[in-house]
């Protein structure tokens, strides 16, 4: 008893760490009044893309023709990055009653319900349009040219959306598969998530010839990221708050949708993301950045999952959920809050909800 008490504790640490630095560091990060409008710097052989006045690009997403990325940002936004010469322009607003006075260039998550904050971002390749998981707006769709989003959907079973975040989508059908983290607590509140140990995430899918969302599951510890298999058989979805990886089998919907555990983590889950390849790379939030005194690392231990490194921040796994490769953070400043790993054209994209910038490395 005694054991799972203290994993319990745990376990409940470790989201309050991760949840303070999303929230907490939003409030606190300052950037300097001359930052351009984008450029790189580069240490060694890590790169990042800067943005300018805005901060949190939590979701990567390139389109039809190989161009980003794209982010969506603190202020609303979702931005596409041109190159180091054009830097950053923008490609969408979440709304049509957004005020570019009040909310371009806010990094404040109190401004959030009214400028939109874009979380998960995914192009349909068939048919190059932008899905956005927004946290306060619901589901969101952009088309090629960019411009005002289009409001898809608010709620299901008629239970409003709290906390839209994460989106993966089957291009031969159009379906779109969504995590609703909460139906209690909105983003800034997701501290009341983890403390009071709230299991009212769900896991949705949009069908885009009905216009009808379907609930898949339900009871989901702040359900996070969500990727389907290449051959679109299964999907897996991050569940935050128990730091694992659930795995749904598709297909079968007259049976219902039972998730099987297809990783354990000592991290927190975020993002997942699939390759070419079909493998997945799911983001680990260390939270290391709020963790101040050595009794709070003693609690925690060393973070490290067996056959990790000390400092994961990403892993990748097979469709069998065997390790592949692993990203070490080296306890560095630079990767200390993660929310997403997407691999394209040889290079890995890093994002992050609180810092103003991409990581770039090398695959």
């Amino acid at each position: 008893m005694n054991n799972i008490l203290q994993y319990s504790f745990k376990l409940l640490f470790l989201f309050l760490i991760f949840l303070s630095q999303n929230i907490i560091e939003s409030y606190q990060i300052q950037l300097p009044d001359d930052r351009h409008l984008g450029g790189i710097i580069f240490q060694d052989k890590d790169d990042q893309i800067e943005l300018s006045q805005v901060t949190g690009p939590e979701s990567i997403a390139f389109d039809c023709q190989k161009e980003g990325p794209y982010v969506g940002v603190s202020d609303g936004r979702i931005l596409k990055w041109q190159g180091p010469n054009l830097g950053w322009k923008e490609f969408a607003i979440p709304s049509p009653t957004r005020d570019r006075k009040v909310c371009d260039g806010s990094t404040d998550p109190n401004l959030e319900p009214t400028c939109g904050r874009p979380l998960g971002l995914k192009f349909n390749q068939a048919t190059c349009d932008l899905y956005v998981a927004d946290a306060y707006l619901g589901l969101l769709m952009v088309g090629p040219n960019g411009g005002v989003a289009q409001q898809l959907a608010t709620s299901a079973e008629g239970v409003p959306f709290r906390l839209t975040n994460a989106l993966d989508i089957d291009t031969n059908t159009g379906m779109v598969y969504f995590t609703d983290s909460s139906i209690v607590f909105q983003r800034r509140q997701i501290f009341l998530s983890a403390l009071t140990f709230d299991k009212s995430g769900r896991l949705l899918k949009y069908d885009p010839q009905t216009k009808k969302v379907s609930v898949m599951y339900k009871g989901l510890a702040f359900p996070n990221g969500v990727a389907l298999s290449k051959d679109n058989s299964f999907l897996l979805l991050a569940e935050s708050i128990k730091m694992r990886i659930l795995k749904f089998r598709l297909g079968d919907e007259e049976n219902g949708y039972v998730p099987e555990e297809f990783a354990k983590l000592w991290r927190i889950p975020d993002n997942i993301k699939r390759n070419e390849n079909g493998e997945f790379w799911i983001a680990l939030n260390s939270g290391r950045g709020n963790i101040q005194n050595d009794e709070q690392k003693k609690l925690l231990g060393d973070g490290a999952i067996p056959g990790f490194s000390i400092d994961p921040f990403g892993v990748k796994y097979d469709e069998d959920g065997k390790i592949l490769k692993q990203l070490d953070g080296n306890d560095g400043f630079t990767f200390d809050s993660v929310s997403e790993v997407e691999e394209f054209n040889g290079k890995l994209y890093v994002g992050s909800v609180v810092k103003p910038y991409v990581g770039v490395l090398y695959a």
